[in-house]
């Protein structure tokens, strides 16, 4: 956390990306944007809390480079943390940071308490009870909300994500070990009903809404194809579907 000109608290975009655990900066962005989008859909002006900023870093020809950066206010942040990917450590803890802080403000915030009289004292100890009681609860919400994390990340790619390939490795339990091919048609099947027969290559769009899937520009040979992958909430759906406790591949 940064103080600005004013004395406000700000905090970097770039500093994040480090602390929650993003490598690359593209992948950051994505969750600042969506970010963005849940403060717009709040009916929220997200130029309030998210101001473009130049940044130097080390690098380019002459040592030094600028790039592009955020000065966050504490809600954009705290939105930015909440948009992160859950089965990162890094930002499960930042998101309990920022709910423990903004309940900090809040209480703040409040009329100082009149302590000098038992029933004042009485009061402020309530308060100080009431505040616990909210965060331990905040922390148990975002635990139960987080993803699980471990039982796919054998499988996931550097984005979390697993092709047809790892995907059809992961299920050998309960498919026998089925290829790629022959599990991509078990994906058509009209019980399955997840990768579309007219597009063979692609998932139905439902699948991708609910966060089961996603579609990637990947390369082949001198071109750029559409590739669907998996997500592992989207694995957890198929275990489902095909039945049984379908455990990876160990």
């Amino acid at each position: 956390m940064l103080l600005d000109q004013k004395g406000e608290e700000r905090w970097s975009a770039r500093d994040l990306q480090q602390l929650m655990g993003y490598e690359r900066w593209e992948r950051f962005e994505d969750v600042i944007q969506r970010a963005q989008q849940t403060i717009t859909a709040s009916e929220l002006d997200p130029l309030d809390h998210f101001r473009g900023a130049a940044r130097t870093m080390p690098g380019g020809r002459w040592g030094k480079q600028s790039v592009t950066d955020y000065r966050l206010t504490r809600f954009g942040a705290y939105h930015v943390a909440l948009a992160g990917d859950g089965r990162k450590p890094e930002v499960a803890a930042a998101k309990t940071y920022f709910a423990v802080r903004t309940r900090e403000a809040e209480a703040a915030q409040q009329s100082v308490t009149d302590v000098s009289s038992p029933e004042g004292i009485l009061a402020l100890a309530e308060r100080y009870v009431e505040a616990a009681r909210e965060l331990v609860t905040t922390k148990k919400e975002l635990a139960i909300a987080a993803p699980k994390a471990g039982r796919w990340d054998a499988f996931c790619n550097s984005d979390g994500l697993i092709d047809m390939g790892c995907a059809a490795k992961a299920f050998t339990k309960v498919t026998g070990g089925l290829g790629r091919t022959k599990f991509m048609e078990l994906l058509r099947r009209e019980d399955i009903h997840f990768l579309q027969v007219q597009n063979p290559r692609l998932p139905y769009e439902n699948h991708i809404k609910a966060g089961r899937a996603e579609v990637k520009l990947v390369q082949a040979s001198y071109q750029w194809v559409e590739q669907t992958f998996f997500t592992p909430k989207g694995l957890d759906w198929l275990v489902g579907k095909l039945g049984g406790e379908a455990l990876p591949a160990t």
